[in-house]
């Protein structure tokens, strides 16, 4: 049984970092599949962050909201992708969620393309 496990959100000052982990577990055929980084903010729709692939030659990340600001990386050995959030903003205030699924990363940015997603830890940034 597929399970992704967030953590390291919590509260922060604006301009702060914090960096985010999703732990997988039980994934078979972890060398062939795309995990993304989504949030969800109150009244808002899930919006994609950034993805890797397993293999950590291909990232993407959104192209306005975070790109500059967050970096994605895995560490295979762990099994485990980050998502190093750096000049947090009160806008960046949400819900993060990870997700995982077979294949590569076309379209990683739509939510209904995962199969696989951990509970969500919540980023809280303060001005």
């Amino acid at each position: 049984q597929v399970q992704l496990v967030e953590s390291g959100g919590g509260s922060v000052q604006a301009g702060g970092s914090l960096r985010l982990s999703c732990a997988v577990y039980g994934y078979t055929g972890w060398s062939g599949n795309c995990v993304g980084w989504f949030r969800q903010a109150p009244g808002k729709e899930r919006e994609g962050i950034a993805a890797i692939n397993a293999a950590g030659s291909f990232t993407s990340y959104a192209d306005s909201s975070v790109k500059g600001r967050f970096v994605i990386s895995q560490d295979n050995a762990k099994s485990t992708v980050y998502l190093q959030m750096n000049s947090l903003k009160p806008e960046d205030t949400a819900m993060y969620y990870c997700a995982a699924r077979y294949g590569d990363c076309f379209a990683w940015a739509v939510p209904n393309r995962y199969a696989y997603w951990g509970q969500g830890t919540q980023v809280t940034v303060s001005s």
